[in-house]
């Protein structure tokens, strides 16, 4: 896996609430970092994207036609 290093300031309680989860599980800090970047990644593209949709609208399909268009039966 190719990775990168960045650099994040955290105020001190934050970085001591970090530590002490990482100490009791036996996890690194950067595991729980990774992981809630990763957690936040992926609801601000859900956010971003159901904005872009209303936004932007497309074509709507019912889900009637859409079964039937897909050949899928109930």
């Amino acid at each position: 896996m190719n990775s990168e290093t960045i650099a994040v300031r955290l105020q001190k309680d934050l970085n001591q609430r970090l530590a002490s989860l990482a100490t009791r599980t036996g996890r690194s800090k950067s595991f729980y970092v990774k992981q809630a970047i990763s957690r936040y990644l992926e609801d601000m593209e859900d956010t971003y994207l159901a904005i872009d949709r209303i936004e932007n609208p497309g074509k709507r399909v019912s889900m009637e036609d859409a079964k039937r268009i897909l050949d899928v039966e109930d």
